[in-house]
């Protein structure tokens, strides 16, 4: 199994921070931009993959009670994710991706996972900018 974990934080509450993360309209605002999410019927989803041209179907369940939203794959069991959102005392919160391959053969290289990490979080984080600053 590999496993990737990156965490930043985000410049408004849990709440909206989690709103925005979870919207399925607003995935391909941050989500690695060769990934794109159709939600067929809750849980289930389907995820297209431009490098490859394939459509992987998916499982996505997102729990506001506890600001976690959790994926992964539905037929093969070969990938899973999930993202937290914790508060902060300063009016922020912590934003976590977690993700784990289970067939390491299947694992894309670990730099490349990295920088798609770090990227789709500095995405999220202007989209909760942006939202933030248009809330008031």
């Amino acid at each position: 199994m590999t496993e990737y974990e990156r965490t930043r934080t985000m410049p408004a509450l849990p709440e909206l921070v989690f709103d925005q993360a979870c919207d399925p309209g607003r995935f391909d605002a941050w989500m690695p931009r060769d990934l794109h999410v159709r939600v067929d019927d809750p849980p289930a989803v389907t995820v297209h993959e431009d490098r490859t041209g394939e459509d992987e179907r998916g499982l996505l369940r997102a729990q506001r009670d506890q600001m976690r939203m959790e994926w992964g794959t539905r037929d093969n069991g070969r990938y899973a994710g999930w993202l937290q959102v914790a508060g902060l005392d300063t009016g922020t919160s912590q934003v976590t991706v977690h993700l784990s391959f289970f067939d390491a053969k299947s694992a894309p290289p670990r730099e490349e996972v990295e920088q798609l990490l770090e990227d789709s979080l500095a995405r999220l984080e202007e989209q909760v900018r942006l939202r933030a600053d248009s809330s008031g």
